[in-house]
């Protein structure tokens, strides 16, 4: 038993599913201490979304420390602040006809989730929060309270209230009228459900399932929210900063979400930062109200501005993304078509397959480790087998990835012949 195994936790999940020592990283492949190699399709859960050690970001980030310049301000004013906050502006928010405030509610996306919970409620006088089935949000006792799996939730350990779960896109037939219930209920003022102070959504559901919803589902919500005056928060953790192919997940439905939050890629290089946006006029904190201690992460601001310059001021990275979707999406097909009732799941490079037996996504999983190529599951029985590659991979480097799962899962679920080459 190494130190690991008799000092850390029994909390740890990651490792158990992968138990190699990783020691070092470069764009989509990591090292181990002892020399494999594997390819990366899950991006530090989406944390990576440049991949690793990307030296656009890297170079500045050794720069600005090797220039004693501040690391740790708390919510001081610095010049890396002030250049991520213009930054931000001009490349990411104006080009986007979007005006949002912007707060630093801590490192994390559970931080920004229960900045955003704090925030609707504190805007609207009303306690009660709308959110989805199959939704995840965080961990901490707020995100939690709005989060679906129940496994997540018990750990809690307390009842988790002030919030209930209505059905997502598709969650019945794809023809249910979904908000038909709610609309009734906010109508009537006999039907004993008080009108909440906010809707929470991810676009895509990425600890769920890979459940995207449709832009026209997404156009109906936030059309219900407005009639209604209840604020929509888009949870952008995962599927933002251009995972689904554009910066905000949300850009697609042609929405303007009263509040969004953001985390993992945000920094573009790993390091703990958050954001929470919302409109101006929903400014409402005093000084200190929301606070922390780590909400002034400097390397991580120079980083996120770095990644911005070099991805998003123009339309041409957005257009290489595209052709890895593409070019995703079709070997998805060519697997999911391979096993009986399997079908595609996701939306840009935040997708996946499910499969019909629970097992055989964990399976898969275990036996694209052994070939060299890291994928987690995702759903509520793990059903699902889920692909994060760098948004930066090459197309030669997804289609090493694509043939590596399809050799774990001809071997794990004996599969029809595949309809052409990948």
């Amino acid at each position: 038993m190494d130190i690991f195994e008799t000092r850390e936790s029994e909390v740890r999940s990651y490792c158990r599913s992968w138990p190699a020592v990783f020691e070092r990283a470069q764009g989509s492949t990591v090292y181990t201490e002892d020399g494999a190699e594997y390819l990366d399709f899950f991006s530090g859960a989406g944390a990576l979304n440049y991949g690793h050690n990307n030296p656009a970001l890297l170079e500045p980030l050794l720069e600005y420390l090797r220039s004693g310049a501040i690391v740790h301000s708390l919510d001081m004013k610095t010049p890396a602040k002030r250049k991520f906050l213009q930054t931000f502006e001009d490349v990411i928010l104006k080009p986007r006809n979007l005006d949002y405030k912007v707060m630093f509610p801590g490192p994390t996306g559970t931080n920004t989730v229960e900045a955003a919970l704090k925030l609707a409620r504190k805007i609207t006088g009303r306690q009660h929060i709308l959110s989805f089935t199959n939704a995840f949000h965080g961990m901490t006792l707020g995100s939690l309270s709005v989060t679906g799996n129940s496994m997540k939730r018990m750990g809690a350990g307390i009842p988790l209230t002030n919030s209930s779960k209505i059905p997502y896109d598709d969650y019945f037939d794809g023809e249910t009228a979904d908000f038909l219930w709610l609309e009734r209920v906010l109508e009537d003022s006999g039907s004993g459900v008080d009108k909440p102070a906010g809707i929470i959504v991810e676009t895509v559901q990425g600890e769920g399932g890979l459940n995207a919803a449709r832009a026209a589902w997404l156009r109906g919500l936030s059309e219900l929210c407005k009639k209604h005056d209840i604020l929509l928060i888009v949870d952008d953790v995962q599927a933002g900063c251009g995972r689904t192919g554009t910066f905000f997940s949300f850009e697609g439905a042609g929405i303007t979400p009263d509040i969004v939050c953001l985390s993992k890629s945000i920094s573009g290089f790993g390091l703990p930062m958050a954001l929470t946006l919302f409109r101006p006029e929903l400014d409402a904190w005093t000084p200190g109200e929301h606070n922390g201690t780590f909400r002034g992460h400097n390397p991580a601001f120079v980083t996120a501005a770095a990644a911005l310059e070099t991805y998003w001021a123009d339309g041409k990275f957005q257009q290489q993304v595209s052709a890895r979707i593409v070019q995703l999406h079709e070997g998805l097909e060519r697997i999911a078509a391979s096993v009986e009732g399997a079908a595609v799941r996701g939306r840009g490079l935040l997708a996946g397959v499910v499969f019909p037996d629970p097992d055989t996504a964990g399976k898969i999983a275990a036996a694209a480790f052994d070939r060299g190529l890291l994928v987690e599951t995702s759903g509520p029985e793990s059903e699902v087998v889920k692909l994060m590659p760098a948004l930066t991979i090459s197309a030669d480097e997804l289609d090493r990835g694509l043939d590596i799962l399809i050799e774990a899962t001809n071997a794990v679920a004996g599969t029809r012949e595949l309809a052409g080459a990948l």
